[in-house]
């Protein structure tokens, strides 16, 4: 069963935001970066070997860090699913597509 939540304009405001600073996602290339317009760009910028090691040895940093920080499930669902930099790019810019209709 697919769990539906409705996002309110305040949530989707917040999800789109900046995070604390002490919560930015550091890349293994040392950008940081503080809201999903940023990581959107990170994904498109970023050489496959930085995205490889945010995947690598099972575990997916961007997923983790959406899930956590962020808290939007359904970001980090999509994200756990990608295998490339431009699927990645591309769930991220569908959600904020997403969110910023809420507003």
């Amino acid at each position: 069963m697919v769990k539906i939540a409705k996002i309110s304009k305040e949530e989707a405001k917040r999800r789109l935001g900046d995070v604390p600073d002490d919560k930015r996602f550091w890349c293994h290339d040392g950008k940081t970066i503080k809201n999903l317009k940023e990581l959107r760009k990170a994904l498109n910028d970023m050489s496959d070997e930085t995205f490889h090691y945010h995947l690598g040895g099972g575990r997916n940093d961007f997923s983790k860090w959406i899930r956590e920080v962020v808290g939007d499930d359904k970001l980090a669902e999509d994200l756990s699913k990608t295998k490339s930099r431009m699927q990645a790019s591309q769930a991220v810019a569908q959600r904020i597509s997403f969110l910023e209709h809420k507003i």
